[in-house]
This record gives structure tokens, C-alpha cells and sequence, in this order.
């Protein structure tokens, strides 16, 4: 009696699977909408609690929500117009690079070759292509240009989520079977997400500005978008930072040398030590309740499947995931799997 009993929770199991997998398959075909969706909804999770503590000022919602979108235009407005000009000063310097690189090559090649590595730079400079690096460049400035008409549909997006959240409580306490676990779980996700939204965009941008005021001190060209790309690579775990410091440091090796190269490596491996090792965690709490490698798989997972704003938003997904498994029975099991014991 139990073989037919194996089978069926087996088949249960394959069909759930196949589920999923429909689910995932569906959701990177329609990422290109399903994207700007997620994205409005997490930028209103960041805004709600400012919205919350206008009201408590005795601001009116609405008002409030009108306050803030303005202000987020109009800096917005002013950090396009700054990027597009940096960006055309980027894009009329990369062809100093191929021959600037020349330099730094050229000095390395003994050492290289006493090393037993046989390499010639005539050959290596035949892979750098600087029109590559061009087009990059001028399509990001043609991407900047089509931005604001996507920036405002996002934002009105943004404006009807946070006009519609006083009235999301009771439309989904009548959707659910059980309102009160319900709404205690849903509530719990967006603590945590809120959580870790407003601590981590604020130490981005407290990064950012470190990172542009360092690279300024030290007279690094280009320091805005070094900056600008420490903060939106902050949000990304584990490697963020080490991405957002080698377009920098190759800068510098290039034209000033390995001494101020190493300098502003220097730099940001203290700039990473403060913010990413003592002041995130201490005010981040007892954690994010995942595991450092389930945090490093879903950035691969959530990349994969939506993208750079999947990279970005990996860890509140995935805790959003997590406390939705731990509301089903088969899900709990599974939920255990993503957490992080040692914090328990």
C-alpha cells in the first residue's frame, strides 16, 4: 500500500516542478514589463515610511506623495543632465586609453616574461578596441535621452502604489482564507524589506558620496560617475563594490601610474571595510535572515532571470520568497534551506 502512496507524492512533486519552471520561463518572456513593476514597487516600499512620517506632520497623503515625487524629478533631472555631460567627456577620452595603455604594458613586459609568461604587447593592444568602449558610452547617452519618458511612467506608476496602500489591508484580508496569518506574514515581508531598503539605499548613497569625494581629493577624472556607479553598485551583494572599483583603478593605472593606482585601491578597500563590514551590519541588526550563500546563488538566479534590476533587488526578492515559503507546508522545509542559522 505504500508504493502507490511514494508515487503519487512523487507525481505531485514532478508536477509542481513543471509549474514552476512554466512560471519562470513566463516571467523572463514578459520581464520587459514585469520589470518596471517590481522596480515601482520596491521604490514605493522605500518611500512609504518618508509618505508615513509627513502624515504624522499632519501633511495630507496626497500632498505628501506630491512633495516627494517633486523632489525626486527634480534631482533626477539634475543628476541626467550632470551624467550626460560627464559621459560625453568619457566618450571623447577613450581613444587616449589604447595608447596610453601602451605605457603601463610596455613597463610590465619584463617582469612578465622573467616570470616564464610569454607576452607581447603589440598583440595585446590588437584585443583592446576603444570603439567597443565608444559604442557602449553613446549608447548609455542615447538611453539617457529616452530615460525621462520612461523615469515619469515609473513614478506615476510609484504615485497610484503609495495612493493605494491605505486601502491594500482590507481588499486583501478579503482574498485571504485565514486574514490574520495572512496579513501578519505579509506584514513581516515588508518590515523586512522596507527594512533593508531604507538602510541600504541610505548607506549607498553615503558610499557614493565617499567614494566621489575620495576620488576627487585625488584628482581622479571622471569622480561623479565613479560615484554615481559605487551607489548603484552597492546594492548588489558580495561583489557590488568590487565591480564598482575596477573601471576607477584602471582609469588611474592608465594615466597616472601604479602608485596613485594603488592609493585609490587603498581607498576603497577601507571605504568597503567601514561601510561593508562594520557599519552595514550593525545597523542592518540581527541580519537579513538568509545565508551568505544563498544570497551569492540569488544574485546568479535573480540576474538571470530579470536582469540588472533582478542583481539589485536579489536579497528583498528573495527574503519576500523566503516568508512566502514559510506560510505553506511544503514550503517550510524549503524556507529552513535559505535561512541563516547562526543568526538564530
Amino acid at each position: 500500500m505504500a508504493k502507490p502512496i511514494i508515487t503519487l507524492k512523487a507525481l505531485k512533486a514532478v508536477i509542481m516542478l513543471g509549474m514552476l519552471v512554466i512560471i519562470l520561463v513566463g516571467i523572463k518572456a514578459a520581464a520587459d514589463i514585469i520589470v518596471p513593476f517590481i522596480l515601482a514597487l520596491f521604490i514605493a516600499v522605500i518611500l512609504n515610511p518618508l509618505i508615513r512620517r509627513l502624515e504624522r506632520l499632519r501633511v495630507p497623503r496626497v500632498l505628501a506623495i506630491s512633495l516627494v515625487i517633486v523632489v525626486i524629478i527634480l534631482s533626477m533631472v539634475l543628476l541626467l543632465a550632470y551624467l550626460g555631460t560627464s559621459l560625453n567627456e568619457l566618450a571623447r577620452t577613450l581613444p587616449q586609453y589604447r595608447s596610453s595603455l601602451v605605457v603601463p604594458l610596455k613597463t610590465l613586459e619584463p617582469w612578465l616574461q622573467r616570470a616564464g609568461i610569454s607576452v607581447s604587447v603589440d598583440e595585446l593592444m590588437k584585443y583592446v578596441d576603444p570603439n567597443a568602449l565608444m559604442t557602449l558610452v553613446t549608447g548609455l547617452l542615447t538611453q539617457l535621452s529616452n530615460a525621462m519618458t520612461s523615469i515619469f511612467l515609473l513614478l506615476l506608476t510609484v504615485v497610484f502604489m503609495l495612493i493605494e496602500v491605505p486601502q491594500l489591508p482590507r481588499k486583501l484580508q478579503q482574498l485571504m482564507a485565514r486574514p490574520e496569518e495572512g496579513m501578519g506574514a505579509i506584514q513581516r515581508a515588508l518590515d523586512s524589506v522596507s527594512h533593508y531598503l531604507v538602510l541600504k539605499t541610505a548607506i549607498s548613497i553615503v558610499t557614493g558620496l565617499v567614494v566621489w569625494s575620495m576620488l576627487a581629493a585625488l584628482d581622479v577624472r571622471f569622480a561623479f560617475i565613479w560615484g554615481l556607479l559605487a551607489f548603484a553598485l552597492n546594492y548588489i551583494p558580495n561583489i557590488g563594490s568590487v565591480l564598482a572599483a575596477i573601471p576607477p583603478v584602471v582609469q588611474v593605472l592608465v594615466f597616472n601610474g601604479l602608485y596613485e593606482a594603488l592609493i585609490v585601491v587603498a581607498g576603497y578597500l577601507l571605504i568597503n571595510l567601514v561601510f561593508g563590514n562594520i557599519l552595514e551590519p550593525r545597523m542592518m541588526g540581527r541580519g537579513l535572515g538568509l545565508s551568505t550563500l544563498v544570497v551569492f546563488l540569488s544574485l546568479i538566479f535573480w540576474g538571470w532571470l530579470l536582469g540588472p534590476v533582478g542583481m539589485l533587488l536579489s536579497v528583498p526578492l528573495t527574503i519576500a520568497v523566503k516568508i512566502a515559503l514559510e506560510q505553506t507546508e511544503g514550503g517550510k522545509s524549503i524556507a529552513v534551506l535559505l535561512s541563516d542559522m547562526s543568526k538564530s
